[in-house]
């Protein structure tokens, strides 16, 4: 058991996944060993700033600018962390083609590629994510890791736990990274006029 490396997984989404108008659909994830350190660095800095809000890449403001940067500087301050997204066109071929216009079988797709990308071996990851409302027949933690498991001819994902993110900062983080990935595109595609503090961030 010594010799086997266990990461936990915090994953967020950005994009509605019923929303036809918002053309981009971003998941992305964390991991890290031990998410302690970030998230405690983070709760220090909100007692010692009295700041409780969420923080959410599309509530940016005058008002919360600072600690967001603070967060994503925390982020990239910490070692033995990882990050990875993919962002998908819900308008394109592929996305139709693959996913058959399915959002939520797309959703669970991306999660597995991700959580593909990210699995080292000798290792096993525990799954957190943002919780979000689902039609009853979606059954995203069980499929997810039995998809998983069964792929990889092992236990690699250990579970798979949904969480509020107003309850985790470090579900928080991962919103703030992959708002900021669609963002850029939408900037570059001319979808988006550019707010101030979502570019300065």
């Amino acid at each position: 058991f010594d010799k086997i490396w266990t990461k936990f997984c915090f994953l967020d989404e950005t994009g509605s996944l019923n929303d036809q108008k918002d053309p981009y659909f971003t998941v992305g994830l964390i991991k890290m060993s031990q998410p302690y350190y970030l998230q405690s660095k983070l709760l220090y800095e909100r007692s010692k700033k009295n700041f409780y809000d969420e923080m959410k890449f599309n509530k940016l403001s005058r008002n919360n600018i600072k600690f967001a940067k603070f967060a994503i500087e925390s982020f990239f301050a910490t070692r033995s962390i990882n990050f990875y997204s993919y962002t998908i066109s819900k308008q394109s071929d592929y996305f139709v083609k693959n996913f058959h216009a399915d959002p939520w079988k797309a959703y669970e797709q991306i999660t597995l590629k991700l959580l593909d990308t990210a699995l080292a071996s000798q290792e096993i990851i525990i799954l957190i994510a943002d919780h979000i409302t689902t039609p009853k027949e979606i059954r995203f933690e069980v499929n997810t890791k039995r998809n998983f498991n069964r792929e990889k001819n092992r236990l690699a994902l250990a579970g798979v736990c949904r969480f509020d993110s107003k309850s985790n900062d470090l579900l928080q983080i991962v919103d703030l990274l992959v708002g900021s990935i669609t963002y850029d595109i939408k900037l570059a595609k001319g979808i988006v006029s550019g707010a101030k503090h979502k570019i300065e961030l």
